[in-house]
């Protein structure tokens, strides 16, 4: 988990171009163009929200939130490399831009590694496997693990894409227990919850953020969160470790990122900003209820957690075949 000071060495940032060589004492002076690469009304989109209120009030202008979906992610990533590397264009960076998408498409419009000033991380939270209580008799991981072997025709999981976090843990989870998965992505947690409840799909591990409400109203089994210890939200529910089934440690994460090259002055400042922001137990209570954490980083610790993730996914994105054009 990610702590309030520095967890390790990394290499520095780009260093400033001297075009935009300045301090930070004048910035910002206008509003910050904040681009989110996903649709209005996800976890990234809503947390995000959260974090520019604060960033708002902290660094004294607008952080004004511009959404712009598809590609599952590409086409708004590619935006924030492309800005101008002086500040005033910033937005989230998930684990599927920095640390997936580069084993998953034959061609990017962006170097995740090399295009983007991490300034922090951001959030991050657990996948959670579930199923439909109302279809699904187990009531433990390895009972579930037991009646989906015993399924004549397999099981079906869901998730909101090829590639994302959620079909890399069904993929691995089917591969690992050897267990008859079939893959069935949806456009979001929106449609597999309803194909879930109707019986049309058997399960999901999928970012625990969607399925907080209908496992508290019981309509959902939750076995295990994939998280390193157990989630503050659901106590009672186990680690994956913990449900017998080791090695499967996968939380979905997001950074805070600016184009390559923005002053490390201006860097500084909003990394600042949202250590406060981080420390604050109400903005806590906001994140935990949708299921996440809000977590700060020093953005060398930042950069170094998507490189060290980068060889995990990678084998994942292999078991799982998917690849895009």
């Amino acid at each position: 988990m990610f702590r309030r000071r520095s967890l390790l060495a990394a290499p520095l940032l780009p260093l400033a171009t001297p075009a935009f060589a300045q301090s930070a004492g004048d910035w910002p002076n206008r509003p910050v163009r904040v681009i989110i690469p996903w649709p209005p009304g996800g976890s990234t989109d809503v947390l995000a929200r959260i974090v520019c209120e604060q960033l708002t009030a902290k660094l004294g202008q607008p952080f004004v939130l511009e959404n712009r979906p598809g590609a599952s992610g590409n086409i708004g990533m590619e935006a924030i490399a492309r800005a101008a590397p002086d500040g005033y264009t910033q937005g989230p960076a998930t684990v599927a831009n920095l640390s997936i998408a580069q084993f998953l498409y034959a061609r990017l419009p962006f170097d995740p590694e090399k295009d983007f000033s991490v300034i922090s991380m951001h959030w991050e939270l657990p996948n959670v496997l579930v199923a439909p209580a109302q279809y699904t008799p187990p009531n433990t991981m390895q009972e579930f693990i037991a009646w989906a072997k015993s399924r004549p025709n397999g099981v079906s999981f869901g998730s909101p894409g090829v590639g994302t976090t959620a079909h890399l843990c069904g993929s691995q989870f089917c591969d690992r227990q050897k267990i008859d998965g079939q893959h069935v992505p949806f456009r979001g947690a929106a449609q597999i919850i309803p194909a879930m409840l109707s019986g049309d799909l058997t399960f999901a591990i999928d970012n625990l953020a969607s399925y907080m409400p209908v496992i508290a109203e019981g309509r959902m089994k939750a076995y295990a969160v994939t998280s390193a210890g157990r989630w503050p939200t659901l106590p009672s529910v186990p680690t994956m470790a913990e449900a017998g089934v080791p090695d499967f440690v996968v939380t979905s994460w997001c950074t805070w990122a600016a184009p390559a090259g923005v002053p490390r002055p201006i860097i500084d400042k909003v990394n600042a900003a949202m250590r406060e922001v981080a420390a604050d137990p109400e903005v806590q209570k906001k994140f935990e209820r949708t299921g996440a954490r809000c977590v700060w980083s020093t953005p060398e610790d930042a950069t170094a957690h998507a490189a060290r993730q980068r060889p995990m996914f990678q084998e994942m994105v292999r078991i799982s075949g998917a690849r895009m054009e």
